[in-house]
């Protein structure tokens, strides 16, 4: 499994609502139709902070998640909202768990 995360600064506080709502609408159902797709996640962290969390099974696929995201924000006219480039962290996951809900 590969990770990437992207660290957004800069973004638009005042439409922070409009792109969380777009990337619910719009881009996780584009991710979730890539190959390799496990799972997405978009964190606000307050002070016109976003970042998000991907996972794919390969490099590769991580990479056309990248492609996919930035089309997307042009796409939408974000580039002036989310003005600045992310940071990445990307690599192979080398340890995870899973935790399943206990069953009521």
């Amino acid at each position: 499994m590969h990770a990437t995360i992207r660290r957004y600064e800069g973004v638009d506080t005042t439409r922070m609502n409009e792109v969380v709502g777009k990337v619910n609408e719009k881009l996780v159902p584009q991710l979730s139709e890539l190959p390799g797709f496990s799972g997405y996640y978009l964190i606000e962290a307050g002070n016109g902070v976003l970042s998000s969390f991907g996972l794919f099974e390969t490099p590769e696929q991580a990479d056309e998640s990248k492609t996919l995201v930035t089309k997307w924000i042009a796409d939408e006219n974000f580039n002036s909202v989310i003005p600045n480039p992310p940071k990445i962290t990307s690599g192979k996951v080398v340890a995870h768990s899973d935790r399943v809900p206990a069953l009521v």
